[in-house]
C-alpha cells in the first residue's frame, strides 16, 4: 500500500485562525498546516509535498520548478491569480479553486455597507455613547443625510453568483437592479452607471476591468450615487475614487478590498470623504469559511480518486 499524500497548507490562518476543525483535510494523508509563509520558505515546507494548498501565498513558475514532487494545487479561495496556472498546467499539475462559497456572505457585507452609507447606523451609535444625544433639547438628531433605499435604483456590474445574491436582497428593500454583464460592452456599463443610484462592482479582474472606475466613468454617476466594491481593489483606480469624493461629485463609497492589501498608509481612499473601508471581511463569516475548508478537501478527495473538479488550469 503507497504512503498516504503528503499535504502541506502554505497559509491557513486567514482561512481557519482557530474556530474550525482541519480534520476534512487532515484525514487525507499527511498534514502539516502552516498560519503564514513567506516567500523565502515556500519551497523549504513544500519540498516534498504532493498535494499543497495556498490562499494567497504566491506560486510562480519558479517556486513550481524547484518542487518535483507536487502533483496538486488547491487555492483556498475563488480566485486562483496567485498561482501560474500555466506552468502548473505544463507540468501536469491540476490547480483547482473553491467557487461560491461566499455567495451570501459577500453579498450580506456588500449590504452591510450600502446601509452603513445610507443610515450611517454605526456613526450615530458612537456618537450616542459619546454622550451627544444627552446634550441635545429634542428627542432625536442626525447629523448626516438619511436614505431611504425604497424606489433607488442599482447597477450592478456583473452577473453572477454574489451579485445576483445581492440583487435579490436589494429588490427586498424596495429597490429595481439593472446588470452590466461582459457582454453587454460599454454602453451597458454606461447606461447601467448613469442611471443607479446605487453602483455595485461583482466582477473578476481582467485586463479589461482593471481601473474599471476611473475618473472617466465615476463621471457617468449621480453626484447622489454611491459606489460599493466587495469584488476586486484593482477594479477601481484609488487616486480618481478619492479625489471624486472629495470633490463631491459622489455621495459616498463602500469598500471591502483595495488595490494594494494590507494597504499602504497614505492610499487616499482611507481618508476620503464619506468612504467606509472594511479590510476584505466580506467572504469571512464563519459558514462561508467552513464551506470554503469543505469544498476544499472535497476538491482534495476528487483529485485522489482520479476525478479532479473545479480545475481552472
Amino acid at each position: 500500500m503507497s504512503a498516504p499524500p503528503r499535504i502541506v497548507v502554505l497559509d491557513g490562518h486567514t482561512l481557519n485562525p482557530g474556530d474550525l476543525p482541519w480534520e476534512p483535510l487532515s484525514a487525507l494523508g499527511r498534514f502539516t498546516c502552516h498560519d503564514r509563509t513567506p516567500a523565502g520558505e515556500i519551497v523549504p515546507r513544500a519540498a516534498d509535498a504532493e498535494i499543497l494548498l495556498t490562499n494567497k501565498t504566491p506560486l510562480t513558475a519558479e517556486t513550481l520548478g524547484r518542487l518535483p514532487a507536487l502533483k496538486y494545487i488547491g487555492v483556498l479561495a475563488t480566485g486562483y491569480n496567485i498561482v501560474d496556472a500555466a506552468a502548473a498546467r505544463a507540468r501536469g499539475i491540476p490547480v483547482t479553486n473553491v467557487p461560491e462559497y461566499g455567495t451570501h456572505a459577500v453579498a450580506q457585507h456588500t449590504m452591510a455597507l450600502l446601509l452603513e452609507l445610507t443610515q450611517h447606523t454605526g456613526h450615530h451609535a458612537d456618537a450616542v455613547r459619546q454622550g451627544r444625544w444627552s446634550q441635545i433639547q429634542d428627542f432625536c438628531f442626525w447629523d448626516f443625510p438619511l436614505v431611504e433605499l425604497d424606489g433607488l435604483r442599482l447597477g450592478v456590474i456583473g452577473a453572477g453568483w454574489i451579485g445576483r445574491a445581492f440583487a435579490r436582497m436589494a429588490e427586498a428593500f424596495g429597490m429595481s437592479v439593472a446588470f452590466a454583464s461582459r457582454s453587454g460592452g460599454r454602453a451597458e456599463l454606461e447606461s447601467v452607471m448613469r442611471a443607479g443610484d446605487v453602483v455595485s462592482l461583482h466582477c473578476p479582474l481582467t485586463a479589461d476591468t482593471r481601473d474599471l472606475i476611473r475618473a472617466e466613468t465615476i463621471g457617468w454617476m449621480k453626484p447622489s450615487a454611491f459606489l460599493l466594491n466587495t469584488s476586486r481593489g484593482p477594479l477601481v483606480n484609488s487616486r480618481d475614487l478619492a479625489a471624486a469624493l472629495d470633490a463631491g461629485r459622489i455621495a459616498g463609497a463602500g469598500l471591502d478590498v483595495l488595490s494594494v492589501e494590507p494597504p499602504p498608509p497614505d492610499n487616499p481612499l482611507l481618508h476620503a470623504r464619506n468612504c467606509l473601508v472594511t479590510p476584505h471581511l466580506a467572504w469571512a463569516a464563519r459558514g462561508a469559511r467552513a464551506r470554503l475548508l469543505d469544498v476544499a478537501a472535497a476538491n482534495v478527495r476528487a483529485f485522489l480518486a482520479g476525478r479532479p473538479v473545479h480545475v481552472v488550469n
